[in-house]
């Protein structure tokens, strides 16, 4: 072909087909506005999507085969129909037809336009719609070119899976709810036994006991509550301590419990470690911290920022005992180490003058294997050299052979 003639296909509001450059010889009759007309029909007609083109009184200029077949109208009959006519009349909606004269007018754009479609006898299609607007570079004339796209199929397998989401969602708050009522059960259980034990160490372990699972069913109960199967720490923190504080202080004038925790959700298995940590850091100050009625608080405070996140539990009580009265470590210690390894946090206990100040801190996991031991106390939860957290009021005993100290009260 000569390089003096060139066409394009519009986009926007141009002409569909319009010289670049005058030509001569036979390429002029692409100047011709019949010829132009009938290879702009071609490329319809070549194009696999269904597609309508109007003109700018909605009656009908062209419908490729696609179109026909995929709305049943006999193509022998759609030029020169006005659109409302076609077909058996499903066509004819006031709302389309105003959309298609707007943007016949240039004033707007149909872009997935979805609307309904009720053949008579069959059932309803649901069609995408995207109109352009073509301008006639000869005649001035204006042309909608109209693409529909069925998308029944595509919208009904979203609903399904839209219902299939909430009934999955439905039944696990249901689990949920279950399990929180089963475990309440069981602590409750735990608490009657501890009220008929004789000696007052079985009655401690299963006080102990109780308190924990009550962490774990708090938890729960936030869950049963929640559609999206994350727990708010500030509620369920707050939940838990005054669970704890219901039980273990019988004068509120004298102890308080307070919670300060940043807005925020985190996964169950988070929730659940923190609460946990929580559960055993609150019940030894309690237990520990303020010996002989003494009066105080306990502050449980949670900040995070991104990754990076704090966990304290604070009390005014009357301290951590010196280095060299640390005692053997018991199961809140070892639970709380666990934990800490399973958050990657390292454990760092600080004075707090008068008190003692407990800070689980989140650690990249990259590093966590090499935070040190400083001072104040920092204890590293995947160090065998992990010191337990020994009860204000412990006995040391006698250095044993390989230098560790060992008392008689756990914490």
């Amino acid at each position: 072909m000569g390089a003096d003639v060139s066409a394009e296909t519009s986009t926007g509001n141009g002409p569909l087909l319009h010289p670049l450059e005058k030509g001569t010889g036979a390429l002029r009759a692409l100047e011709h506005p019949a010829i132009t007309h009938r290879l702009a029909l071609a490329v319809i007609a070549f194009i696999r999507a269904p597609i309508l083109l109007l003109d700018g009184d909605l009656t009908a200029i062209a419908a490729n085969i696609s179109f026909c077949d995929a709305f049943g109208i006999d193509p022998a009959i759609v030029q020169g129909r006005p659109l409302s006519q076609l077909g058996m009349g499903e066509w004819n909606t006031p709302q389309l037809s105003s959309l298609l004269r707007i943007t016949a007018s240039g004033l707007a754009e149909v872009k997935s336009y979805e609307m309904e479609l009720r053949p008579a006898g069959q059932p309803i299609q649901l069609l995408s719609l995207d109109v352009q607007r073509i301008e006639d570079a000869y005649q001035g004339e204006v042309r909608l070119l109209l693409t529909a796209s069925d998308v029944t199929a595509a919208r009904n397998a979203e609903r399904l899976k839209d219902d299939l989401l909430r009934e999955k969602a439905v039944m696990l708050q249901e689990l949920q709810h279950r399990i929180a009522n089963s475990l309440q059960i069981v602590a409750n259980l735990l608490l009657k036994s501890a009220r008929k034990a004789q000696l007052d160490e079985t009655r401690r372990y299963l006080h102990d006991a109780h308190h924990r699972i009550m962490s774990v069913a708090a938890l729960q109960q936030k869950l049963a509550v929640s559609m999206l199967g994350n727990a708010e720490l500030g509620p369920y923190l707050t939940a838990l301590c005054e669970s704890i504080g219901a039980s273990m202080i019988c004068d509120h004038a004298r102890l308080s419990l307070e919670v300060n925790a940043d807005q925020g959700s985190t996964s169950v298995d988070v929730s659940m470690s923190l609460g946990l940590v929580v559960t055993e850091l609150v019940i030894n100050a309690l237990k520990h911290a303020f010996p002989d009625s003494r009066a105080g608080r306990i502050i449980v405070n949670y900040r995070a920022r991104a990754s990076d996140w704090v966990l304290s539990v604070s009390d005014n009580g009357i301290g951590m005992p010196p280095a060299s009265e640390s005692t053997t470590p018991g199961l809140g210690t070892g639970i709380v180490r666990a934990l800490a390894q399973q958050l990657h946090a390292r454990i760092e206990i600080t004075d707090a003058n008068p008190g003692t100040t407990i800070s689980i801190i989140g650690v990249p996991e990259a590093s966590f294997a090499d935070v040190p031991i400083r001072q104040p106390q920092t204890l590293t939860a995947s160090q065998s050299a992990y010191r337990c957290l020994p009860h204000r009021n412990a006995v040391p005993s006698p250095p044993n052979p390989t230098g560790e100290v060992r008392g008689k009260h756990q914490r």
